[in-house]
């Protein structure tokens, strides 16, 4: 019974198995179905593909757990189970393919982002693929394949929590999209070295767009480590026919391609989504008589994907006059306006002039609030600064756009001028007028507010220099109110510590809610700007305080606005005015600045509460 150790010792080219989905699917079993599962409630298919596997000519099995790790076994109710389906699975495949093949644990993504994208630390992963690595070790298998990473910090916690508990050999692989590149851009060059340093056995690439990609890969990854190389390619992209999904490379097709990697450097080849046993056994009559080429190799860099090592920060004072002023410690009065809901800037121009004239440091504009689609929030902040001149603090919501579309927006944004930036996670579509709209929040605020610093720094998300660094102020949300305030006071220090420059609250409406949380923000170093909001009406205040998350309205001042509006709608308005004032006239001096709403679109009210 070989183990990967032993097959990486002799030197030779060994055939890893294909798809197990693909298969699965194939045999009937829904997408929907839960398939690390069946290792229990249907092992006899998982076993059918696994001796199909093995009599193509497979010498590696992998172990039907790619998705048995608890964050993606919570989904389905079964996170407490997660040794017992890895042990259940490593035993199944033994008996399945007997003593001539080595199984090989597969473990794949916990399906969610790390830090600094993500709210996962890295303990926390390498503890999720700990109690994974724990099952396959108890079943015994004779290897580990860590597969279709695409965040290599994700792929050393995982590498980390198997050399935390055996010596076994390690396949660690990743999946690389069009350009060569993982989804955060990294290349083979930076990852190939990065994971030998980490103690990985086998480096190699799975998954991905099809066999002409893994092996631009592979020929790049053989020129920069020194441990043996994998490749397992998808069949091609599937294709829609009938309604299903078909994978269309044939079975020759890979296996020219497969020879091709063998000859490139390659000692470990085999298939991914889309193949087959008849893939796999082309594989196998095409690479028993190929022996890997031996390429020039250059020792690997002494470094760490996830070390940032970009270039200095442009100084806060020379990004932009929001910036200066916050360096240099001075009050700060913003008005917030919200962008019109068709084409026409007209009016929200003339807002920003009036407020301009008033000599108001900065116009606040939000990205699409409580869910309703409004013009874009970057193209209404450069218009503004653009034909009016008054700076722009753009609120970019993580909710609309996938990772590397904010990298786009956000790189389009510096190069037009744009600096001050509010980022929040976003409010959910299910509070707006379209609630069957998809929600991404593909990364929430302090995954792209550590985003926003790596490009303050010159780098992408993938550790690669973008040129000239971004001159960004990023700034993140606050609330006082929040009804778990050791949550809140959590995450703001995670902010902070990504690289938040300033804080804005939500709208204030109690002081003493206000006072308890300075003390403990403080020791976080981010300067607060306070929301001020000035009540219209009694509607409105009962609107904020039962309608919209995370903002307290006191009863006190519901009982002030009540009394106001039976005297009618202006005395309503004049009252708001007044405890609007009454809270900026009670924050001054315990904050940075304030961020007074324009209602209804009114920068009148706005300026009247600044007293401008």
């Amino acid at each position: 019974m070989p183990t990967l150790r032993e097959l990486i010792a002799d030197g030779r080219v060994h055939v890893v198995d294909g798809a197990m989905g693909t298969m699965l699917y194939d045999k009937g079993i829904f997408v929907n179905t839960c398939f690390d599962e069946l290792v229990i409630r249907a092992p006899n298919v998982v076993s059918e593909v696994h001796a199909a596997y093995a009599d193509a000519g497979a010498e590696l099995i992998e172990t039907n757990t790619f998705g048995a790790n608890p964050v993606k076994l919570m989904q389905y109710g079964l996170a407490a189970d997660v040794e017992t389906l890895n042990t259940a699975a490593a035993l199944l495949a033994r008996r399945a393919v007997g003593p001539h093949c080595a199984i090989v644990g597969a473990i794949g993504p916990l399906g969610v982002r790390l830090e600094p994208f993500g709210a996962l630390g890295r303990d926390e992963a390498e503890a999720a693929f700990g109690r994974q690595v724990d099952g396959l070790l108890a079943g015994g298998v004779d290897g580990f394949c860590l597969e279709t990473f695409s965040d290599v910090d994700e792929l050393e916690a995982a590498l980390r929590a198997v050399r935390a508990r055996s010596d076994t050999a390690v396949i660690a692989q990743v999946t690389v999209g069009p350009d060569g590149r993982t989804g955060y851009g990294t290349a083979p060059e930076t990852f190939g070295p990065a994971l030998e340093l980490a103690g990985a056995d086998v480096i190699g690439v799975n998954c991905s767009i099809g066999p002409q990609v893994v092996l631009e890969a592979v020929e790049k990854l053989v020129r920069v480590v020194h441990v043996p190389v994998s490749a397992q390619p998808n069949a091609g992209l599937p294709r829609d026919v009938a309604d299903r999904k078909i994978y269309m490379a044939s079975p020759e097709y890979m296996a020219e391609y497969a020879r091709r990697m063998v000859e490139a450097g390659a000692r470990f080849v085999g298939g991914c989504c889309g193949t087959t046993p008849a893939h796999i056994k082309a594989i196998r009559a095409f690479v028993r008589s190929t022996q890997p080429r031996v390429p020039a190799r250059r020792a690997p860099a002494i470094t760490t994907v996830g070390a940032v090592q970009g270039v200095p920060e442009v100084p806060l004072a020379e990004r932009s006059r929001f910036g200066a002023k916050l360096a240099g410690k001075q009050w700060i009065t913003t008005v917030e306006i919200v962008p019109p809901r068709g084409v026409d800037p007209a009016p929200m121009l003339a807002q920003a002039r009036a407020l301009k004239a008033a000599g108001v440091d900065a116009v606040n504009i939000p990205d699409g609030p409580r869910a309703q689609s409004r013009q874009g929030a970057l193209i209404s902040g450069l218009l503004i600064e653009r034909e009016v001149g008054l700076e722009t603090v753009v609120h970019y919501a993580c909710r609309d756009r996938n990772l590397l579309g904010m990298l786009s927006d956000l790189l389009g944004a510096a190069a037009a001028g744009l600096r001050n930036l509010l980022i929040v996670t976003g409010d959910p579509p299910k509070m707006g007028p379209y609630p069957d709209a998809t929600a991404v929040f593909d990364i929430d605020a302090i995954g792209l507010t550590n985003l926003v610093a790596r490009l303050n720094q010159g780098l992408d998300p993938g550790g690669n220099p973008i040129g000239a660094p971004t001159q960004f102020v990023p700034g993140v949300g606050v609330n006082p109110a929040a009804s778990d305030m050791e949550r809140e006071l959590r995450r703001f220090a995670w902010k902070a510590e990504a690289g938040a420059r300033f804080a804005m609250t939500q709208p204030v409406f109690d002081l003493q809610q206000l006072e308890a949380f300075l003390p403990r923000a403080e020791a976080f170093g981010v300067p607060i700007i306070a929301g001020i909001w000035p009540l219209v009406s009694l509607r409105n205040a009962e609107f904020l305080a039962n309608e919209v998350p995370g903002v307290t309205v006191p009863d006190a001042t519901l009982a002030r606005m009540r009394r106001a509006s039976e005297q009618g709608k202006e005395a309503a308005l004049a009252e708001g005015v007044a405890i609007a004032r009454e809270m900026l006239a009670g924050v001054r001096g315990a904050v940075s600045g304030v961020q007074v709403a324009a209602p209804l679109g009114k920068v009148e009210v706005a300026l009247e509460v600044l007293g401008a």
